[in-house]
């Protein structure tokens, strides 16, 4: 039988080399622990631990996993912590072997993730509507649609948007500083629109919000308190309801990478704008790139269409 014990010490040891060393976020380590602790509990119901695992232990997992129908996405996430994990363990000599390797991952994003089109983004953005005639009405409205441009403009996650200090916009340059996945900093640029509406954000509504209370943060709640990630997914699916079709903030970003895509960006630009750490995680646009390629080439190649 397995020592518990063993394999929560190894558990622990990788939790904080990738907290210490990785410098991951807190979300992150915890998706990590989740799975890992998944994987433990499978080779406990086999006699087995986590440092003798064997190449048929983790493909007997991946396909348990995939018969409770879990999505490829999510198997891919799984195996993907399985095989950072056994590395750590190599390189720490906890470990004899990789039973990860020459496993392929399940294919992930076989579809494109839903986006929005042009015509209901342009419907979304416009929606937030004060809930009243008070001044505090009317200033979560303007806060809620600075939001909303924001999110399409930079393609933003929901923690780095609630994140983003005040410090960190620079209207005059037209960009925000962004703090992403294991505090990973990047530039983003912002459009007219989204600058337009922040600069009557900052002027008209962030005051009325903070009252006669200070934070360092760009968007406020009332009494300048830091915004829930979840009041910020009801707002967006608030705001939602004009464009006829639900939307999430991951469909903001979403649709803000597709839109450029569809315009001719090019994936590297696209992978910076959104934090992507490789540009295999930015390839799930590809095929937008490919469709509009084709689009070209019907059009303007001379024997690309039948005579």
């Amino acid at each position: 039988m397995p020592s518990a014990p063993d394999n929560a010490r190894l558990l622990a040891s990788f939790l904080d080399y990738l907290k210490v060393e990785k410098g991951l976020a807190p979300l992150s380590i915890a998706a990590y622990g989740r799975d890992l602790q998944q994987f433990a509990e499978f080779l406990e119901r086999r006699k087995r631990a986590l440092a003798s695992a064997r190449q048929r232990d983790v493909r007997e997992f991946l396909e348990e996993l995939q018969a409770n129908a879990m999505d490829a996405r999510s198997v891919g996430r799984k195996l993907s912590a399985l095989r950072q994990f056994y590395r750590y363990l190599l390189l720490d000599r906890l470990a004899e072997s990789d039973p990860t390797l020459n496993i392929e991952s399940p294919r992930q994003w076989k579809v494109l993730p839903k986006s929005l089109a042009r015509e209901e983004l342009e419907k979304l953005l416009a929606s937030p509507r004060a809930a009243g005639s008070t001044t505090e009405a009317e200033a979560i409205a303007l806060r809620d649609r600075a939001m909303l441009e924001v999110f399409y403009a930079g393609a933003l996650r929901v923690s780095e948007l609630v994140g983003v200090k005040l410090d960190d916009l620079k209207l005059d340059l037209g960009c925000v500083l962004v703090r992403g996945k294991g505090d990973k900093e990047r530039i983003v640029p912002l459009g007219q629109s989204a600058q337009r509406v922040l600069r009557d954000y900052l002027q008209s509504a962030r005051g009325v919000l903070a009252g006669k209370r200070s934070s360092p943060l760009l968007f406020l709640g009332r009494g300048a308190k830091r915004l829930t990630r979840q009041r910020v997914w009801q707002m967006v699916s608030a705001a939602s309801v004009a464009a006829g079709r639900h939307a999430s903030p991951h469909m903001l970003r979403h649709s803000c990478a597709t839109h450029m895509v569809e315009n001719g960006a090019d994936l590297r630009t696209v992978q910076t704008i959104l934090g992507h750490a490789d540009i295999a995680t930015t390839q799930i646009y590809t095929h937008v790139a490919l469709d509009r390629l084709r689009n070209v080439y019907k059009q303007h190649h001379p024997r690309a269409k039948k005579n």
